[in-house]
Protein backbone atom coordinates (compact mmCIF):
# COMPACT_ATOMS: atom_id res chain seq x y z
CA UNK A 1 0.00 0.00 0.00
CA UNK A 2 1.40 3.54 -1.26
CA UNK A 3 0.12 6.02 0.63
CA UNK A 4 -1.47 9.14 -1.14
CA UNK A 5 -2.80 12.11 -0.01
CA UNK A 6 -3.92 15.53 -0.93
CA UNK A 7 -1.85 17.42 -3.02
CA UNK A 8 0.32 20.34 -0.94
CA UNK A 9 -1.08 23.92 -0.84
CA UNK A 10 0.61 27.13 0.33
CA UNK A 11 -1.08 27.12 3.59
CA UNK A 12 -0.52 23.48 4.64
CA UNK A 13 2.47 22.44 3.10
CA UNK A 14 2.36 18.34 2.80
CA UNK A 15 4.24 16.47 5.30
CA UNK A 16 4.56 12.67 5.52
CA UNK A 17 2.84 12.55 8.42
CA UNK A 18 0.52 14.13 10.74
CA UNK A 19 -0.51 12.91 14.74
CA UNK A 20 -2.96 14.44 16.81
CA UNK A 21 -3.32 13.64 20.36
CA UNK A 22 -2.22 15.06 24.13
CA UNK A 23 1.81 14.56 25.29
CA UNK A 24 2.56 14.71 28.61
CA UNK A 25 5.22 16.08 30.84
CA UNK A 26 6.61 12.38 32.39
CA UNK A 27 8.51 11.75 35.27
CA UNK A 28 10.70 9.23 35.61
CA UNK A 29 12.47 7.65 39.09
CA UNK A 30 15.80 8.63 39.86
CA UNK A 31 15.72 4.94 41.91
CA UNK A 32 13.61 1.63 41.86
CA UNK A 33 11.02 1.47 44.05
CA UNK A 34 7.41 2.97 45.29
CA UNK A 35 5.93 6.10 44.18
CA UNK A 36 5.91 6.53 47.62
CA UNK A 37 9.85 6.06 48.48
CA UNK A 38 11.31 7.71 45.37
CA UNK A 39 13.20 10.95 46.61
CA UNK A 40 13.21 12.58 43.02
CA UNK A 41 12.39 12.31 39.38
CA UNK A 42 13.69 13.02 36.07
CA UNK A 43 11.92 14.65 32.90
CA UNK A 44 11.11 13.59 30.25
CA UNK A 45 8.28 13.52 27.35
CA UNK A 46 5.45 11.26 26.45
CA UNK A 47 2.39 10.53 24.65
CA UNK A 48 1.34 7.64 22.23
CA UNK A 49 1.00 10.17 18.92
CA UNK A 50 4.00 12.20 19.73
CA UNK A 51 6.02 9.88 20.58
CA UNK A 52 5.45 8.03 16.74
CA UNK A 53 5.97 11.36 15.44
CA UNK A 54 9.35 11.79 17.04
CA UNK A 55 10.68 8.40 16.35
CA UNK A 56 9.57 9.22 12.25
CA UNK A 57 11.39 12.62 12.43
CA UNK A 58 14.64 11.10 13.63
CA UNK A 59 14.38 8.38 11.15
CA UNK A 60 14.45 10.85 8.61
CA UNK A 61 10.39 11.73 7.33
CA UNK A 62 8.52 15.21 7.93
CA UNK A 63 6.07 15.00 10.67
CA UNK A 64 3.63 17.30 12.67
CA UNK A 65 2.15 16.93 15.83
CA UNK A 66 -1.39 18.57 16.39
CA UNK A 67 -2.51 19.25 19.94
CA UNK A 68 -3.17 22.02 22.80
CA UNK A 69 -0.82 22.22 25.75
CA UNK A 70 -0.97 24.84 28.73
CA UNK A 71 0.19 28.07 28.34
CA UNK A 72 2.35 27.33 31.31
CA UNK A 73 6.60 25.84 31.78
CA UNK A 74 5.24 22.66 31.20
CA UNK A 75 3.77 22.97 27.85
CA UNK A 76 6.85 25.09 26.86
CA UNK A 77 8.95 22.21 27.66
CA UNK A 78 6.94 19.50 25.74
CA UNK A 79 6.73 21.63 22.51
CA UNK A 80 10.22 22.55 22.66
CA UNK A 81 11.14 18.78 23.37
CA UNK A 82 9.42 17.54 20.85
CA UNK A 83 10.40 20.34 18.26
CA UNK A 84 14.15 19.41 19.06
CA UNK A 85 13.41 16.14 17.52
CA UNK A 86 12.40 18.05 14.20
CA UNK A 87 8.95 17.25 14.37
CA UNK A 88 6.75 20.42 13.24
CA UNK A 89 4.86 21.77 15.73
CA UNK A 90 3.21 24.93 14.47
CA UNK A 91 0.00 23.62 14.91
CA UNK A 92 0.01 23.09 18.55
CA UNK A 93 -2.58 25.30 20.40
CA UNK A 94 -1.64 27.17 23.86
CA UNK A 95 -5.00 26.92 26.67
CA UNK A 96 -4.74 29.61 29.08
CA UNK A 97 -7.57 28.37 31.01
CA UNK A 98 -6.53 24.23 31.68
CA UNK A 99 -2.84 22.88 32.37
CA UNK A 100 -0.64 20.80 30.45
CA UNK A 101 -1.01 17.04 31.51
CA UNK A 102 1.83 15.18 33.83
CA UNK A 103 2.48 11.81 34.72
CA UNK A 104 4.96 9.97 37.31
CA UNK A 105 5.77 6.57 37.06
CA UNK A 106 8.32 4.36 39.08
CA UNK A 107 10.80 1.82 36.70
CA UNK A 108 9.48 -1.44 35.55
CA UNK A 109 10.48 -4.86 37.46
CA UNK A 110 12.00 -6.24 34.54
CA UNK A 111 10.84 -9.85 35.65
CA UNK A 112 6.99 -9.39 36.05
CA UNK A 113 6.97 -5.71 34.12
CA UNK A 114 5.10 -4.48 37.64
CA UNK A 115 5.12 -0.92 37.82
CA UNK A 116 3.18 2.43 39.40
CA UNK A 117 1.97 5.16 37.03
CA UNK A 118 0.20 8.12 38.59
CA UNK A 119 -1.73 10.45 35.92
CA UNK A 120 -2.51 13.95 36.69
CA UNK A 121 -4.24 14.44 33.00
CA UNK A 122 -8.07 15.32 33.66
CA UNK A 123 -9.22 18.97 32.64
CA UNK A 124 -5.71 19.12 30.72
CA UNK A 125 -5.75 21.26 27.57
CA UNK A 126 -5.60 17.72 25.16
CA UNK A 127 -8.83 17.18 26.87
CA UNK A 128 -10.76 20.37 25.18
CA UNK A 129 -9.46 19.22 21.31
CA UNK A 130 -12.34 18.88 19.34
CA UNK A 131 -13.85 19.45 15.73
CA UNK A 132 -13.68 23.31 16.19
CA UNK A 133 -10.43 23.44 18.20
CA UNK A 134 -8.28 22.24 16.31
CA UNK A 135 -6.25 23.06 12.51
CA UNK A 136 -8.37 21.53 10.32
CA UNK A 137 -5.93 22.16 7.38
CA UNK A 138 -2.52 20.81 9.48
CA UNK A 139 -4.75 17.99 9.77
CA UNK A 140 -5.18 16.98 6.12
CA UNK A 141 -1.66 17.95 5.44
CA UNK A 142 0.07 15.15 5.74
CA UNK A 143 0.09 11.66 3.35
CA UNK A 144 -0.51 9.77 6.69
CA UNK A 145 -2.83 11.19 9.53
CA UNK A 146 -2.17 8.96 12.64
CA UNK A 147 -4.57 8.71 15.82
CA UNK A 148 -5.18 6.56 18.49
CA UNK A 149 -7.57 5.80 21.25
CA UNK A 150 -6.60 7.48 23.57
CA UNK A 151 -7.29 10.48 22.46
CA UNK A 152 -11.41 9.30 21.87
CA UNK A 153 -11.25 8.82 25.74
CA UNK A 154 -10.16 12.17 26.99
CA UNK A 155 -13.55 13.74 26.21
CA UNK A 156 -16.81 13.94 24.53
CA UNK A 157 -15.17 16.41 22.01
CA UNK A 158 -12.35 14.63 21.39
CA UNK A 159 -14.07 11.61 20.52
CA UNK A 160 -16.23 13.72 18.42
CA UNK A 161 -12.91 14.67 16.42
CA UNK A 162 -11.62 11.27 16.00
CA UNK A 163 -15.45 10.07 15.01
CA UNK A 164 -15.23 13.10 12.06
CA UNK A 165 -11.14 12.30 11.05
CA UNK A 166 -11.94 8.48 11.03
CA UNK A 167 -15.21 9.02 8.89
CA UNK A 168 -14.27 8.23 5.22
CA UNK A 169 -14.59 11.18 3.24
CA UNK A 170 -13.02 11.88 -0.49
CA UNK A 171 -9.74 13.26 -0.53
CA UNK A 172 -8.45 12.40 3.21
CA UNK A 173 -5.17 11.57 3.87
CA UNK A 174 -4.37 7.69 4.66
CA UNK A 175 -5.57 7.01 7.89
CA UNK A 176 -3.53 5.11 10.88
CA UNK A 177 -5.26 4.02 13.81
CA UNK A 178 -4.03 2.56 17.05
CA UNK A 179 -5.99 0.55 18.92
CA UNK A 180 -4.51 1.80 21.87
CA UNK A 181 -6.94 0.21 24.79
CA UNK A 182 -6.41 1.96 27.96
CA UNK A 183 -9.36 0.96 30.19
CA UNK A 184 -8.47 3.32 33.06
CA UNK A 185 -9.22 6.56 30.49
CA UNK A 186 -12.99 5.44 29.40
CA UNK A 187 -15.53 6.77 31.99
CA UNK A 188 -18.27 3.91 30.50
CA UNK A 189 -18.14 0.45 29.18
CA UNK A 190 -19.23 2.03 25.88
CA UNK A 191 -14.70 2.25 25.10
CA UNK A 192 -14.47 -0.98 23.50
CA UNK A 193 -17.77 -0.66 20.89
CA UNK A 194 -16.51 3.11 20.32
CA UNK A 195 -12.77 1.47 19.54
CA UNK A 196 -14.41 -1.19 17.55
CA UNK A 197 -15.90 1.43 15.40
CA UNK A 198 -13.19 3.88 15.02
CA UNK A 199 -10.81 1.25 13.76
CA UNK A 200 -13.70 0.32 11.32
CA UNK A 201 -13.20 3.62 9.54
CA UNK A 202 -9.16 3.28 9.56
CA UNK A 203 -7.11 2.05 6.69
CA UNK A 204 -4.23 0.91 8.75
CA UNK A 205 -5.35 -0.73 12.21
CA UNK A 206 -2.74 -1.79 15.21
CA UNK A 207 -3.90 -3.64 18.39
CA UNK A 208 -2.19 -5.85 20.45
CA UNK A 209 -3.99 -9.72 20.54
CA UNK A 210 -4.14 -8.99 24.48
CA UNK A 211 -6.03 -5.63 24.00
CA UNK A 212 -8.29 -7.23 21.08
CA UNK A 213 -8.87 -10.05 23.98
CA UNK A 214 -9.38 -7.74 27.14
CA UNK A 215 -11.46 -5.52 24.89
CA UNK A 216 -13.28 -7.68 22.41
CA UNK A 217 -12.89 -11.07 23.70
CA UNK A 218 -11.16 -11.94 20.42
CA UNK A 219 -8.82 -14.40 20.62
CA UNK A 220 -6.05 -14.96 17.87
CA UNK A 221 -4.69 -12.77 15.10
CA UNK A 222 -8.08 -14.64 12.66
CA UNK A 223 -10.52 -13.75 14.82
CA UNK A 224 -9.14 -9.91 14.93
CA UNK A 225 -9.74 -9.97 11.32
CA UNK A 226 -13.27 -11.25 11.02
CA UNK A 227 -14.19 -8.40 13.35
CA UNK A 228 -12.72 -5.50 11.59
CA UNK A 229 -12.72 -6.41 7.89
CA UNK A 230 -12.67 -2.98 7.11
CA UNK A 231 -8.85 -2.01 7.33
CA UNK A 232 -7.11 -2.36 4.37
CA UNK A 233 -4.27 -3.50 6.37
CA UNK A 234 -5.13 -4.60 9.87
CA UNK A 235 -1.38 -5.43 12.54
CA UNK A 236 -1.98 -7.64 14.82
CA UNK A 237 1.00 -7.42 17.64
CA UNK A 238 1.51 -10.80 19.45
CA UNK A 239 3.92 -9.43 22.10
CA UNK A 240 6.90 -11.64 22.34
CA UNK A 241 5.52 -13.62 19.67
CA UNK A 242 5.78 -11.46 16.57
CA UNK A 243 3.37 -9.77 14.74
CA UNK A 244 1.02 -10.84 11.98
CA UNK A 245 -0.25 -8.42 8.80
CA UNK A 246 -3.82 -8.86 7.05
CA UNK A 247 -3.29 -6.84 4.02
CA UNK A 248 -5.95 -6.32 1.59
CA UNK A 249 -4.96 -6.97 -2.18
CA UNK A 250 -6.64 -7.15 -5.49
CA UNK A 251 -5.95 -10.31 -7.24
CA UNK A 252 -6.97 -11.09 -10.99
CA UNK A 253 -8.85 -13.96 -11.80
CA UNK A 254 -10.41 -15.64 -14.88
CA UNK A 255 -13.70 -13.53 -14.88
CA UNK A 256 -12.11 -9.80 -13.03
CA UNK A 257 -10.32 -9.53 -10.06
CA UNK A 258 -11.36 -10.34 -6.32
CA UNK A 259 -10.09 -8.58 -3.13
CA UNK A 260 -8.35 -11.04 -1.40
CA UNK A 261 -5.98 -11.17 2.25
CA UNK A 262 -2.63 -11.64 2.14
CA UNK A 263 -1.55 -12.51 5.14
CA UNK A 264 2.17 -12.11 6.85
CA UNK A 265 3.85 -13.08 9.73
CA UNK A 266 7.26 -12.32 11.05
CA UNK A 267 8.74 -13.00 14.40
CA UNK A 268 9.75 -10.50 17.09
CA UNK A 269 13.35 -9.99 18.06
CA UNK A 270 15.17 -11.01 21.00
CA UNK A 271 15.66 -8.21 22.96
CA UNK A 272 17.39 -7.55 26.53
CA UNK A 273 14.11 -4.87 28.05
CA UNK A 274 14.94 -2.05 30.10
CA UNK A 275 11.56 -0.93 29.85
CA UNK A 276 8.21 -1.47 27.64
CA UNK A 277 6.81 1.94 27.31
CA UNK A 278 6.90 3.45 24.34
CA UNK A 279 7.50 0.07 22.19
CA UNK A 280 3.94 0.02 20.66
CA UNK A 281 4.41 3.70 19.30
CA UNK A 282 7.74 2.89 17.72
CA UNK A 283 6.86 0.07 16.35
CA UNK A 284 4.25 1.60 14.62
CA UNK A 285 6.76 4.46 13.67
CA UNK A 286 8.48 1.88 12.01
CA UNK A 287 6.23 0.15 10.14
CA UNK A 288 4.69 3.64 9.12
CA UNK A 289 8.25 4.48 7.90
CA UNK A 290 8.48 1.04 5.76
CA UNK A 291 4.75 1.98 4.42
CA UNK A 292 5.85 5.15 3.62
CA UNK A 293 9.18 4.25 1.31
CA UNK A 294 7.00 1.12 -0.46
CA UNK A 295 8.85 -1.52 1.20
CA UNK A 296 7.26 -4.84 1.01
CA UNK A 297 4.69 -6.43 4.30
CA UNK A 298 7.93 -8.32 5.50
CA UNK A 299 10.18 -5.29 6.10
CA UNK A 300 7.51 -3.30 7.57
CA UNK A 301 7.04 -5.60 10.55
CA UNK A 302 10.46 -5.76 10.52
CA UNK A 303 11.30 -2.25 10.71
CA UNK A 304 8.22 -2.18 13.41
CA UNK A 305 10.19 -4.62 15.47
CA UNK A 306 13.30 -2.85 15.20
CA UNK A 307 12.12 0.29 16.19
CA UNK A 308 10.44 -1.33 19.25
CA UNK A 309 13.62 -3.11 19.99
CA UNK A 310 15.33 0.50 20.17
CA UNK A 311 12.79 1.63 22.86
CA UNK A 312 12.69 -1.76 24.71
CA UNK A 313 16.26 -1.28 25.53
CA UNK A 314 16.22 2.51 26.60
CA UNK A 315 14.34 3.76 30.15
CA UNK A 316 12.34 6.36 28.65
CA UNK A 317 9.41 6.86 26.14
CA UNK A 318 11.91 7.31 22.93
CA UNK A 319 15.06 5.23 22.59
CA UNK A 320 16.90 6.34 19.89
CA UNK A 321 16.11 4.75 16.49
CA UNK A 322 18.76 3.37 14.35
CA UNK A 323 20.28 5.05 11.42
CA UNK A 324 18.12 3.96 8.12
CA UNK A 325 21.05 2.19 6.52
CA UNK A 326 21.43 0.53 10.05
CA UNK A 327 17.69 -0.79 9.98
CA UNK A 328 17.45 -1.29 6.10
CA UNK A 329 20.74 -3.50 6.93
CA UNK A 330 19.00 -5.73 9.74
CA UNK A 331 15.90 -5.76 8.24
CA UNK A 332 17.39 -7.66 4.81
CA UNK A 333 18.58 -10.37 7.04
CA UNK A 334 17.73 -14.13 6.02
CA UNK A 335 14.99 -15.84 8.39
CA UNK A 336 17.87 -17.60 10.25
CA UNK A 337 19.99 -14.77 10.96
CA UNK A 338 16.87 -12.41 11.91
CA UNK A 339 16.26 -15.30 13.94
CA UNK A 340 19.35 -15.48 15.96
CA UNK A 341 19.41 -11.63 16.46
CA UNK A 342 19.81 -10.36 19.82
CA UNK A 343 19.85 -6.39 20.92
CA UNK A 344 20.79 -4.93 24.05
CA UNK A 345 21.16 -1.44 25.07
CA UNK A 346 23.14 0.77 22.80
CA UNK A 347 22.66 -1.45 19.97
CA UNK A 348 21.63 1.87 17.89
CA UNK A 349 24.82 3.49 18.29
CA UNK A 350 27.09 2.70 16.27
CA UNK A 351 30.01 2.64 18.70
CA UNK A 352 28.13 -0.05 20.48
CA UNK A 353 27.21 -2.47 17.90
CA UNK A 354 29.08 -5.45 20.10
CA UNK A 355 25.23 -5.38 21.72
CA UNK A 356 23.91 -6.26 18.30
CA UNK A 357 23.53 -9.95 16.70
CA UNK A 358 24.44 -12.12 19.93
CA UNK A 359 23.32 -15.52 19.13
CA UNK A 360 20.46 -16.64 20.66
CA UNK A 361 21.78 -19.74 23.36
Amino acid sequence: MTPTGPAPTAAAPAVDVVTLGESMVTFLPSRPGRLADVPSFDRAIGGAESNVACVLAAAGHTAKWVSRVGADGFGDHLTEAIGAYGVDTSAVQRDPTRPTGIYFRTASDRSTDAHEVAYYRTGSAASAMAPDTVDRVALRSGRVLHLSGITAALSDGCLRLLRELTARSPGRPLVSFDVNHRPGLWDTLEGPRVLLDLARGADIVFVGDDEARAAWGLRGAAAVREALPEPDVLVVKQGRGGATVYERVRDRADFGEDVVDVVTFVRALHVDVVAAVGAGDAFAAGFLSATLRGLPVRDRLRHGHLMAAAALTDPGDLGAPPTRDHADRLAALDDDAWGTLRLGPGWTHPADRAQEEVPTP
